[in-house]
């Protein structure tokens, strides 16, 4: 399992990564895909969308299961990865290369109460 350390994370299995601009770019973590399985289907958020701290955002189908995945803090969608939608498969092959969304956080303060790549590991490990 892939956890890279310049990344931030959630209990719910997104990361988060800072850009220059302060912005997010997000997607499900490699133990996020591996769980799910062999991803068909994605559905991502609209463009200018406001999403409060949690909120599932994002559907996400697999061969054996269906799950969302959500804001890792409230913020204004951005940008979404088209790419994922018609070829689910990249999130599988490479989860955190195949990013889902980016966010404008509403406060940056927030990005700092996300997990880094040691305590998201604890929580796997604690699952």
């Amino acid at each position: 399992m892939i956890i890279p350390n310049e990344l931030k994370y959630t209990r719910t299995h997104e990361w988060a990564r800072i850009e220059a601009d302060g912005a997010l770019t997000v997607g499900i973590t490699d133990h996020a895909q591996e769980l799910l399985g062999d991803l068909v289907f994605v559905e991502l958020p609209e463009v200018g969308r406001t999403l409060a701290a949690e909120e599932a955002c994002v559907v996400l189908e697999s061969v054996k299961a269906a799950a969302d995945a959500y804001a890792p803090v409230a913020g204004s969608v951005i940008a979404v990865n088209e790419d994922v939608t018609s070829a689910p498969e990249r999130v599988n092959q490479d989860a955190y290369a195949a990013w889902l969304f980016r966010l404008q956080p509403a406060n940056a303060a927030d990005v700092d109460k996300l997990l880094d790549a040691a305590a998201y590991k604890s929580a796997i490990d604690a699952e």
